[in-house]
């Protein structure tokens, strides 16, 4: 028997000092062990020594499992720390460290989401929170005294370079052309921001009218003249003028009476005021070009004239629509009267073209009807017939208009006879020569309120009626 616990000594102490030995042999052979004194306490012969060896195999199987437990995670707090639970089992789900516990590793707080969800970076807040309005805080780097206040918020329009200002500024100047409505146009300007730029708009608007009819260049005088002090000032005219004036040479190739236009836009600016009255004398002595001394001479003479022999606002001439009907029925009436003195049939068909009225080109048929018909003699009818063929072959009348012109002697007929007691002779022989002559047709002639009706011959015929 002794020799059996020397043994068992001897293992022993190989078992707890030994640490060569791996886990796992050093278990099963303690459970070997342990099943051997089991059976031999069971049949009633385990001695006093092999007790004591269990005893103390018991003990350092604890001590190794602390030393395996806190060599697997630092972190965990160890078992001396916890005497709450001194004998919980380490291999238990529950003695398990789980990676997604939000359980504070340092062993403090309740374990339960951070601010209850509603804090961090990022994030909403918490469901039914409202946020109250924030102060502006002194100490933040981007505070501001002077712009704390009420916020204004205002549309920013970017400034318009000179490609982007001819695109923009020819399809309004286009457009007033055919309204005329100065109005609109300050209104067009008003939501651009032309900066620096704002007279090229005069100079663009100039350069379009020269490329147009005389009724374009009235109605841009107007507008340049309507423009300032809305919108452009004395000083930008003066800017666009003289740019034009420089400009001239390339003017030239497109338009080439551009110096005596251009100095007629230099007279009726000055007169509209819309040019400084000592514009003209910036550029005595001091002009080298001579496309612009001729723009300039053109402006003095004009200026110099007494406004009873010329005045300035007519200078264009007044064709376009947008001149009142009286002043050209008096243009159309001075026309036909210059056309009866001289004969020209050319300077008539200018004026009539420069009138720019082709709708109202009837009162024209008319007035000349009306002329034949209070005239003396055949020497009118003959020279109307030859007017009104010529503008019917180069179709500056219509056949429209020469038929309301006709029908309208036809209406005002019986009142022109009470002044004119022979009207119904006379237009009878003067619609005969104009249809002989292709000048009207043969519906408008038999339409004519004189044909078909009695009247006497003269005494050369024997005074016998005619039907």
């Amino acid at each position: 028997m002794a020799t059996e616990v020397e043994s068992l000594n001897a293992h022993d102490g190989v078992f707890l000092l030994d640490g060569a030995l791996v886990d796992g042999e050093v278990d099963e052979a303690y459970v070997d062990d342990c099943e051997a004194l089991a059976e031999a306490e069971a049949n009633g012969n385990w001695t006093p020594q092999e007790k004591a060896l269990h005893e103390a195999r018991l003990k350092a199987k604890a001590k190794r499992r602390l030393r395996r437990t806190s060599s697997r995670d630092s972190a965990r707090e160890s078992l001396s720390d916890t005497p709450g639970e001194p004998g919980s089992d380490p291999h238990s789900p529950k003695g398990k460290l789980n990676g997604n516990d939000r359980k504070s590793r340092m062993g403090k707080g309740r374990g339960l989401p951070k601010k209850g969800g509603a804090g961090g970076k990022g994030v909403w807040g918490a469901a039914g929170m409202v946020y109250e309005m924030e102060e502006p805080d002194a100490r933040d780097p981007n505070y501001d005294e002077s712009s704390q206040g009420d916020t204004v918020y205002a549309t920013v329009v970017p400034e318009l370079d000179e490609r982007d200002l001819e695109k923009t500024v020819n399809p309004i100047v286009q457009e007033y052309f055919e309204h005329g409505d100065t109005r609109e146009v300050q209104m067009l300007l008003k939501e651009l921001n032309l900066g620096s730029n704002k007279y090229e708009f005069s100079s663009l608007a100039v350069s379009l009218s020269l490329e147009g009819k005389a009724s374009h260049r009235e109605l841009t005088s107007r507008l340049l003249s309507d423009l300032v002090g809305k919108g452009l000032s004395e000083d930008d005219m003066a800017r666009a003028f003289d740019k034009m004036l420089q400009d001239l040479p390339d003017l030239i190739l497109d338009t080439p009476d551009a110096p005596q236009m251009l100095g007629q836009f230099i007279a009726r600016a000055v007169a509209d005021h819309a040019l400084p009255m000592e514009f003209l004398g910036r550029y005595k002595g001091r002009v080298d070009c001579d496309h612009a001394r001729a723009a300039l001479d053109r402006a003095a003479v004009l200026l110099s004239m007494k406004r009873e022999i010329v005045r300035l606002d007519n200078v264009w001439g007044v064709g376009g629509g947008q001149r009142p009907v009286k002043h050209l029925i008096k243009e159309m009436n001075l026309l036909l009267k210059e056309y009866l003195v001289s004969g020209e049939v050319s300077e008539a068909e200018q004026c009539l073209r420069d009138l720019e009225v082709p709708h109202f080109h009837h009162e024209l048929v008319y007035e000349a009807v009306v002329m034949v018909l209070e005239s003396k003699g055949e020497t009118a009818v003959q020279m109307m017939v030859k007017l009104l063929k010529a503008f019917w072959k180069t179709g500056l009348i219509t056949l429209d208009q020469m038929n309301r012109g006709f029908n309208r002697v036809y209406v005002e007929l019986p009142d022109i006879t009470l002044d004119v007691p022979h009207a119904h002779i006379i237009l009878e022989t003067f619609v005969d020569l104009c249809y002989q002559e292709s000048v009207i047709t043969k519906h408008l002639r038999d339409a004519c309120p004189s044909r078909g009706r009695k009247r006497f011959v003269s005494e050369g015929d024997g005074g016998k009626i005619k039907n």
